[in-house]
């Protein structure tokens, strides 16, 4: 069961506008990545479901998170239909992001006010998303449609949040760009938590990189 409503996610995303995600099937080097972010300032994460079992890494991750990272919202992507965001909400996920837009998956989502954030990547696409209740939509992938798109988008729906993920990095050029553009926040992969170093199990450069995403971030959303 989340921990976190669907109203104090979307807060958190808006006011931290970073999302870390990630994938290992190993559960203590999942953990380490997860204290790595926690220590670099982050709040946020998304477990990308994307291998076998992988459900059973993130229970694990899950009660971690409550028992040695208070405050820490973990929730789940790469869910791919309502059976499977069910299992993860009932394995303690706080938000469930998807590739694609799933009316069932908000069905379900809804049932439980669990934020879902789907993946779109049109205007009647996000507009089908908001009317089925989406606080946050995920444009994916980011890098194919880029800035000018929020922008673009944002012109008639000023309303509209967008969380892009995929072809964001931790830069100030690429950050400014998004943010310039207007999104919510972005969702930041291998370019914040890279295999290289989870294979060197170099979890202090992934803090590191954490806390830099997120002071530039914070800069661009107060205007310093």
């Amino acid at each position: 069961m989340a921990r976190f409503t669907r109203i104090e996610v979307a807060q958190k995303m808006k006011k931290q506008g970073l999302v870390p995600l990630f994938y290992h099937n190993d559960v203590e080097l999942s953990k380490n990545t997860l204290k790595a972010c926690y220590d670099g300032g982050a709040r946020l994460l998304e477990f990308t479901s994307r291998g076998d079992f992988a459900h059973t890494i993130f229970e694990q991750l899950s009660k971690y998170c409550e028992e040695e990272l208070p405050g820490m919202i973990l929730g789940v992507g790469s869910v791919t239909d309502a059976a499977s965001a069910s299992l993860y909400m009932a394995l303690g996920a706080n938000f469930i992001v998807t590739p694609v837009l799933r009316e069932d998956i908000a069905v379900v989502c809804n049932r439980r006010k669990v934020l879902w954030s789907p993946g779109c990547g049109s205007l009647t696409e996000i507009c089908r998303a908001e009317e089925l209740g989406c606080e946050i939509v995920k444009l994916f992938p980011g890098g194919i449609y880029g800035p000018s798109f929020v922008k673009a988008i944002k012109g008639p729906q000023p309303w509209t949040s967008v969380m892009p993920t995929g072809g964001v990095s931790p830069t100030e050029e690429n950050l400014k760009a998004w943010f310039d553009a207007g999104v919510t926040c972005v969702g930041m992969g291998s370019k914040l938590i890279s295999t290289e170093a989870l294979e060197a199990k170099d979890f202090r450069s992934i803090t590191e990189k954490c806390k830099l995403a997120l002071s530039i971030i914070h800069e661009l959303k107060n205007g310093l």
